[in-house]
């Protein structure tokens, strides 16, 4: 049986909205996407009993006061019924030990609701100068390097020391939670992926594979194939025994 991918969803102006590049990763490779609207959280059983892993896609900015601290002047728009619903669903994951995968705003939100915290805006709070993370060329263009750390689950999938990616934001992961490691981080210093060292495969990373899938890019191709083969060896799903 193929695994169902719970796919997350923005939220504007009442109009849900996922990126198809995502559903088509998911699909190329195996598994079966259901998008996740923004619910309540008392349905978050259900959804995480449903589901044999979670694609956290990309989107706006993530509210700070979920991490104490107050606005930035450039945090850009929130979304917070998508925040508190994410992070819910992150938690109960994280408790049943089934696969997720943070994409951009996905790794981030996945680090807030496992204890870390993240940079409202590297521009303006990292002193040292940075690369250009808010790329101005086509989302199927690989713009800087990423150096992958040994002994990590995301260097083993991928098979190398250095990949190339995209990259489309201005915030980023800052503390990672405790439990976790640094799996790939960008020449500049900012974090470009980190992953739990307690669950089977809870990966977030900072670019945008799902773009580069479209181009043949081999290190993105093997970011989803291991996704989706662990969410394969995910727990049987409850609605199904």
């Amino acid at each position: 049986m193929k695994p169902i991918i719970g796919v997350s969803s923005n939220l504007t102006e009442l109009v849900l909205s996922v990126p198809t590049d995502n559903i088509h990763a998911v699909t190329r490779f195996g598994g079966v996407p259901i998008v996740l609207p923004n619910m309540e959280t008392e349905l978050i059983d259900s959804i995480a009993n449903l589901i044999d892993g979670l694609l956290l896609t990309g989107g706006g900015d993530i509210d700070p006061t979920l991490f104490g601290e107050e606005p930035h002047r450039s945090l850009g728009s929130i979304v917070p019924e998508r925040d508190e619903f994410e992070i819910e669903l992150i938690k109960k994951m994280l408790e049943q030990n089934k696969p997720i995968l943070g994409l951009c705003r996905g790794a981030q939100i996945m680090s807030i609701a496992a204890g870390g915290d993240m940079y409202q805006d590297i521009y303006g709070q990292i002193e040292t100068t940075l690369l250009q993370h808010d790329q101005k060329a086509p989302r199927t263009h690989a713009s800087h390097f990423v150096q992958l750390g040994e002994g990590t689950v995301l260097k083993h999938i991928i098979g190398k020391d250095r990949i190339k990616v995209n990259s489309f934001h201005h915030q980023a992961v800052r503390k990672i939670p405790q439990g976790y490691q640094i799996s790939g981080i960008a020449s500049d210093g900012v974090i470009e992926a980190f992953e739990s060292q307690h669950h089977s495969f809870v990966i977030g990373i900072q670019w945008h594979p799902e773009c580069l899938v479209t181009t043949g890019d081999d290190s993105s191709e093997a970011i989803f194939k291991g996704f989706i083969e662990a969410c394969k060896n995910s727990s049987k799903r409850l609605s199904f025994q």
